[in-house]
């Protein structure tokens, strides 16, 4: 159940994340209260993965998630660039990501 727990406190990260762009520096009332909901709930989750999970390896794969997720949505959501060296440092982050699951026990 951790790992699931740590998806989703991911998956909000990148939910907050996104927030901060639209919230336009908490200036717009529903994005800004999205975007600090997001965040409590952000913490909430990855509080209680890393009850069983270490604590290194739930903390990086909640920042790579965010990280990942965050550039992803600003390549689709803001049109920020796709270049080549950027897709490439995603992927390594994805790389990072999977090596951590990989080396922690279930």
């Amino acid at each position: 159940m951790a790992w699931v727990f740590l998806l989703i406190a991911g998956a909000l990260e990148v939910t907050w994340a996104v927030g901060l762009k639209l919230s336009d520096g908490f200036t717009k009332l529903w994005p800004s209260v999205w975007t600090i909901a997001a965040m409590i709930l952000s913490y909430v989750f990855l509080a209680q993965a890393v009850k069983s999970l270490p604590l290194g390896t739930a903390y990086a794969i909640w920042t790579g998630i965010g990280a990942v997720g965050a550039a992803v949505a600003g390549i689709f959501l803001f049109k920020e660039p796709a270049s080549a060296l950027r897709l490439v440092s995603i992927s390594l982050i994805v790389a990072g990501i999977i090596g951590l699951r990989l080396a922690t026990p279930a």
